[in-house]
């Protein structure tokens, strides 16, 4: 599993040295390589289908015009989701600010045990919908897109110790919903 980790990381350095030099096979691998998991991020963020998809495309148009100011490739997966984290928050403001908020969907869980809840995905993704959004953002960061800690801060833009201490809760708040989620009638 390592060596496949390193083989994309220096998969996508290549292409965004390419990319940077106005190589669009490459931008478009980049893509590729990142957009199903970039989506899945953006998600967590909004309850409807289309606020996510008009986020990434923003996102991908902000990449593009911006790639050439990126100066270390490696950086590149915590760039892309320090874009997509603020123009996740920009929207996010925008709906506020227009009265357009979600409202929370109550969804029927079928009842099981602990062990059962964490393999059961679907689970896990409602007891997700049902953290705040710093919460989910953490989870999403650390666990699904495997960032480190001190990426994640810098993807939030937030000190060490809060990033820390915001995944720390988060989880707690995920077990706490899974259990609700997997023990309610």
């Amino acid at each position: 599993m390592e060596r496949a980790d390193e083989l994309e990381r220096a998969e996508v350095e290549l292409c965004v040295l390419r990319a940077q030099d106005k190589d669009q096979a490459a931008f478009r691998r980049l893509v590729e390589i990142y957009e199903p998991r970039l989506l899945y991020y953006l998600r967590r963020f909004f309850r409807d289908t289309e606020s996510p998809l008009d986020v990434l495309q923003n996102v991908w148009l902000t990449v593009f015009k911006r790639l050439k100011s990126l100066r270390s490739p490696a950086a590149f997966k915590t760039w892309l989701y320090q874009i997509a984290h603020d123009k996740a928050i920009d929207l996010i403001r925008r709906q506020q600010r227009e009265s357009e908020l979600y409202v929370d969907a109550e969804a029927d869980v079928e009842t099981g045990d602990d062990s059962e809840a964490f393999e059961n995905a679907e689970v896990v993704h409602r007891a997700l919908q049902e953290l705040s959004l710093p919460h989910r953002e953490v989870l999403t960061l650390r666990f699904l897109e495997d960032l480190e800690i001190n990426d994640i801060a810098a993807v939030i833009r937030c000190s060490l110790g809060t990033a820390k201490s915001r995944l720390h809760y988060a989880k707690k708040e995920l077990r706490r919903k899974l259990e609700k989620l997997t023990h309610d009638p």
